[in-house]
């Protein structure tokens, strides 16, 4: 197939794979609250945009929601204290992330009281404008929470800007072994209602469209009961296939419409936004509370008690799993799902906003298969949710053809890992795609740097050049009064000996 071909053709109608969802027994636990651990380690760079900019020093106290770090930047968000206290140290703790390298994070010890700060609730968020309504979000910190963590004022602006007609709310959780967010539309169906009803004040939506895995029956029942009362809120129940959680499969699920592959949602008139995160701007807006906790999913084979846990944002994975039990040490653990998650070094890295599950898989889950050579079977181009050819794309990137893989719809990938689910070769195809991103990614970035220095280089040669032509003509300029005053002396000279002539000649 072309690549015009493979642009125009119709998407398989089959996309996407069915993964055992091992939901259970952790989605039907009920709702446990984790006990706050002595210490919490608050990330600053737990949101897409720039980190944080601490504004505590050590030794301070502090109440729960009390601001640690505001914002930097208009693409950045706030982080909170998660409970009362006193700040220990603001200094480096491992990242949540498979690198391990380390981040700057605020230690908070707990006094054990959980105290709230000042708190300003609003009666009637309706009656606020969306500006306001944008403002306190933000000052809140709320980002997105389906793993994006894009911060959601951000999105309100330009949902509003772009004349956004649909909000689409997200409850698929298409990723295995996760139930945080059906868990949350269970026990707080009221609040995400009341939530996504603000988001749509706030950017001028009409209407709202929620999509709900057809494997959470409770959920959608909850959510159904809730919106009952508003006629412009419908519960839609979605397949449950993997990866309906995506945005732009559920978006052209629930619409019929295709985002283009170089356009944003809400250029075609919609803007989504995950269940937790309609949550938590309820409580932003009615509670007057800071995002600073979140229900999320402990699961896997290594864990003896999974379910889901409501926990302070900055617990350690370790305490999460000193919490729920083991079996015996993880095999594995992983930030988010098995699919699109990050493999963790250790369980002393902190939890942040977008951690919708901690996965501690023994030694049977994390076992990869040996990779063969691929067959060609096609079975990754069917599956491929975008309507790419993973095939094509990991023999360019072999050959080391980046530019070839980007024609064939490389920056188009969501790294799903649906590709590589279904081969039977068990090619390691989400790995490839990632190496080449993060190769092209460097080359770029040592295109810019190159770019930057030959900027300089051609900067210091003028600025060398017009020094040089300043000095000479600095120069040229001095050497050209020492001449007029040489020459205004020889003329005053010459004008003397002239007056003093004819005295010497009347001399006796």
């Amino acid at each position: 197939m072309g690549l015009l071909e493979r642009f125009f053709a119709p998407r398989h109608p089959a996309w996407g794979v069915h993964p055992d969802d091992r939901k259970r027994p952790a989605a039907d636990a009920p709702l446990r609250r984790l006990p706050l651990p002595e210490r919490l380690y608050v990330p600053l760079q737990q949101h897409v945009g720039g980190a944080a900019r601490p504004v505590v020093l050590a030794g301070q106290k502090v109440r729960k929601g009390d601001l640690l770090a505001e914002a930097q930047g208009n693409i950045s968000a706030p982080v909170h204290a998660p409970t009362s206290g006193r700040v220990l140290a603001i200094g480096e703790v491992t990242a949540p992330h498979p690198s391990g390298l380390a981040q700057i994070a605020i230690t908070l010890a707990s006094d054990g009281e959980d105290r709230w700060g000042e708190r300003d609730p609003v009666a009637d968020p309706f009656a606020l404008a969306p500006e306001e309504i944008a403002r306190r979000t933000a000052a809140a910190g709320v980002v997105g929470l389906g793993g994006a963590t894009f911060p959601a004022a951000v999105k309100f602006n330009l949902g509003r800007r772009l004349k956004v007609r649909t909000l689409i709310v997200n409850g698929g959780e298409c990723e295995p072994y996760l139930s945080a967010d059906d868990m949350l539309m269970r026990e707080r169906a009221a609040e995400v209602v009341d939530g996504l009803r603000i988001v749509m004040h706030a950017i001028g939506a009409g209407n709202a469209l929620v999509g709900i895995e057809a494997n959470k029956p409770q959920a959608i029942a909850a959510m159904r009961a809730a919106a009952a009362p508003c006629g412009d809120v419908a519960i839609r129940v979605v397949p449950a296939r993997y990866p309906m959680g995506s945005d732009r499969q559920l978006i052209e699920t629930l619409t019929g419409l295709e985002v283009p592959a170089d356009a944003r949602a809400a250029e075609v008139g919609v803007l989504v936004h995950n269940v937790s995160t309609c949550a938590a701007v309820h409580r932003a807006l009615r509670r007057g509370e800071a995002l600073v906790e979140r229900i999320l999913t402990v699961n896997g084979g290594a864990v003896r008690a999974p379910g889901n846990l409501l926990a302070p944002v900055g617990a350690r994975v370790a305490d999460l799993l000193a919490f729920t039990g083991l079996h015996g040490e993880p095999a594995r653990l992983i930030l988010g799902g098995p699919m699109m998650g990050s493999v963790l070094p250790h369980a002393n890295v902190p939890l942040v906003k977008g951690a919708s599950g901690i996965l501690a898989f023994d030694a049977a889950e994390a076992a990869v298969p040996a990779a063969g050579p691929c067959i060609r079977c096609g079975s990754c181009t069917r599956a491929c949710p975008m309507g790419l050819l993973p095939l094509e794309m990991a023999a360019r990137i072999r050959a080391g053809e980046l530019a070839a893989a980007v024609d064939f719809g490389l920056s188009d990938c969501i790294s799903c890992g649906c590709c590589a689910w279904v081969c039977p070769a068990h090619i390691p195809l989400v790995q490839y795609f990632s190496h080449a991103r993060g190769e092209l990614a460097a080359g770029e970035r040592a295109r810019l740097r190159n770019a930057a220095t030959r900027r300089l280089v051609e900067q210091r040669s003028e600025r060398l050049a017009r020094e040089a032509r300043e000095k000479a003509a600095a120069a040229a300029k001095r050497k050209a009064e020492r001449d007029a005053a040489k020459a205004r002396a020889a003329a005053v000279t010459r004008a003397a000996d002239a007056a003093a002539a004819p005295l010497a000649e009347a001399t006796p």
